[in-house]
């Protein structure tokens, strides 16, 4: 088992999770984190950390594209390790629906 970071944190982009990876899995694009699938430990930590419920064990239904997508991205986008501040009009973006369509493929700062 793995987590990986699914549509919710799109344009969110909260990094509370960053600061508690204990092995520093999470990747940065512009305006989404990932998890690489490979270096997560399976610890669970990062889970309850995030606000809008963005990161999801593989092990539930309908996982398997986002496993996919955040062992993808995690291959071009720098680690990112310490946690900054959300965007600006992340609380307006966290209930939203059908955001894969905004999803940037460029990488973040890292």
């Amino acid at each position: 088992m793995t987590y990986v970071v699914v549509e919710a944190c799109i344009k969110c982009k909260h990094t509370d999770c960053v600061e508690v990876c204990p092995v520093d899995c999470f990747y940065e694009g512009e305006n989404m984190l990932v998890i690489h699938p490979d270096e997560c430990i399976d610890c669970g930590v990062c889970e309850p950390e995030c606000p809008v419920d963005a990161i999801k064990p593989d092990t539930e239904p309908g996982m398997e594209s986002w496993v996919t997508l955040n062992a993808e991205l995690a291959a071009i986008w720098p680690v990112i390790t310490e946690q900054k501040d959300a965007p600006a009009d992340a609380e307006e973006w966290a209930d939203k629906p059908d955001k894969l369509a905004l999803l940037s493929r460029n990488p973040g700062e890292g």
